[in-house]
């Protein structure tokens, strides 16, 4: 069968039930990866081989029983599963990618650890995230930089980047992520991978850091939309005291049953201008979302090129909440220098945000909800956008030390797309169909390399991408109504057979 993680994690769960392949020798085959690939990637923070040996040990006793006495075990039981470093797991360092928190152990799961645990998953630890989550790169002064594996002189996106980077070099066969303004799918676009930010309500951010806002929600980072919808089946569901419920799947169904059903004829909604004023739409990311657009008319969906109004207001609500959101985190006051200097800018301005000003941000986020609903998808099923505006970025090119004003625009100008699904609780996917050189990115051909040089840990230019080379991953983004992400995963799954990305690979990380 090959290596290991040659496998999806749909497979590797199957071929556990089996009694094929042991939890043990998974997890082992694991560890391994990241003691000698970690190094040059930047995807861990924290690795647990001994939680993950005992986890492992437990679920291959557990898949022996099952075997011996007939009974099922769930979907992804002993595969795998890092945990993003904003995520709290009993025992075990959070630093939230802090250095004001690098000691810090909760003693509490947050409720996907504990759904996590429940479904027989392995912890093999928590996975690089930039300070409290806050920018769209992962860089922080506790690690090296999380890197794409398809160019380690380019970053992994963020703010989930080293859980992508993970996935997409063999580290973990999928991986837990969260997004608060794309933190899911800038790093599976970076990282060609695929990624799912749910509806808002979706998957509880309880008990302990809820998001008031209503922005962020914890979701999955992998290689295929089967391994993808199977960890949304775990992480997902309502828990007592949730501010928000999504609606629940019919009686009896699953998310991974949905990716492998057709979605039938789909009217779609393409939208490849930027919402943000003064955005410059890159080339490639513009080729991606016609490749997408054309691939979509031929797979019999009807597809009308639409333009919006640009809207500044929006930008500026979302840069309100994200502000005060910045301060939810305590911290000293003797750690305050500490922080990165974006951080603190952001709690700074959001200390200065008013209760009346951050309530109306919070209502444009709520009338944007409503006219999206209203003006585009009573007509549309489905909202097809570029993922980001730019190529994946230098390490360090988005960065700004010496200015974060500017490296908060830099970012917007990055990412004018995916804070959209964030601000109206709609559920998004980044689709990993697209890489640089490849015309309409079809599995087969080389990985190529870039042509930019950047110097790790930098600061860089604003914005700042390099001249991208063939072989680099640019994604598209699918947006669904509220509640639907089950016509998401099942269009997604229908892309996936028309032109298959799982058997890309970057040569590198192959051995």
């Amino acid at each position: 069968m090959g290596e290991p993680h040659d496998l999806t994690a749909v497979e590797q769960a199957a071929a556990i039930r089996a009694g094929s392949l042991s939890p043990v020798e998974l997890t082992e085959h694991y560890l391994d990866r990241i003691e000698r690939l970690d190094g040059r990637l930047g995807a861990f923070l924290t690795v647990t081989p001994d939680v993950a040996r005992e986890q492992a040990a437990r679920a291959e006793a557990r898949a022996l029983t099952a075997r011996r006495e007939g009974r099922e075990l769930p979907p992804l039981h002993g595969v795998p599963v890092p945990v993003k470093d904003l995520t709290f797991v009993a025992g075990v360092r959070c630093t939230l990618g802090s250095a004001a928190y690098a000691g810090h152990v909760p003693d509490t799961d947050d409720d996907v650890v504990t759904l996590m645990r429940a479904a027989g998953t392995i912890l093999l630890g928590k996975t690089n995230t930039p300070e409290f989550g806050l920018p769209g790169y992962t860089e922080n002064r506790l690690a090296p930089p999380a890197r794409t594996p398809w160019d380690l002189e380019r970053s992994a996106g963020g703010s989930s980047g080293g859980a992508a980077a993970a996935v997409a070099a063999g580290l973990a066969p999928l991986a837990q992520g969260s997004d608060g303004g794309g933190s899911i799918r800038i790093p599976a676009s970076v990282c060609g991978l695929f990624g799912i930010k749910p509806s808002r309500g979706r998957v509880s951010a309880g008990p302990v850091r809820h998001d008031v806002s209503g922005l962020s929600t914890s979701g999955p980072i992998a290689r295929t939309v089967a391994d993808a919808a199977a960890l949304l089946d775990v992480l997902a569901g309502p828990v007592p005291g949730a501010p928000y419920t999504a609606p629940s799947l019919p009686p009896g169904e699953t998310f991974a049953s949905y990716a492998g059903r057709d979605p039938g004829r789909l009217r779609v909604a393409a939208l490849a201008d930027p919402p943000v004023p003064g955005v410059a739409l890159h080339p490639d990311c513009r080729a991606a979302h016609d490749a997408a657009a054309a691939l979509l008319r031929d797979l019999g969906h009807e597809v009308d090129e639409l333009s919006l109004p640009v809207d500044g207001a929006i930008r500026e609500a979302f840069g309100t909440v994200w502000a005060v959101m910045s301060t939810a985190d305590p911290v000293a006051p003797q750690d305050e220098e500490r922080l990165m200097p974006l951080t603190r800018y952001l709690r700074a301005a959001g200390r200065g945000v008013s209760g009346p000003a951050f309530a109306a941000a919070l209502r444009t986020f709520r009338s944007l909800g409503r006219l999206v609903a209203d003006a585009l998808l009573s007509s549309y099923d489905v909202i097809l956008t570029p993922t980001l505006a730019q190529p994946p970025p230098l390490v360090g090119a988005l960065r700004d030390d010496r200015d974060p004003a500017a490296e908060f625009d830099a970012m917007a100008h990055f990412t004018p797309y995916t804070p959209l699904h964030n601000a109206t609780g709609q559920p998004a996917v980044s689709v990993p169909l697209y890489w640089t050189g490849s015309g309409a990115g079809s599995a087969a051909g080389g990985t190529g390399t870039s042509g930019g040089t950047g110097t790790a840990g930098g600061t860089g230019t604003p914005g700042g991408t390099g001249t991208p080379g063939a072989g680099l991953p640019i994604g598209v983004m699918l947006g669904g109504r509220y509640g639907d992400e089950a016509t998401l995963i099942s269009l997604s799954a229908q892309l996936e057979r028309a032109r298959p990305w799982a058997g890309r690979h970057p040569e590198v990380w192959r051995a």
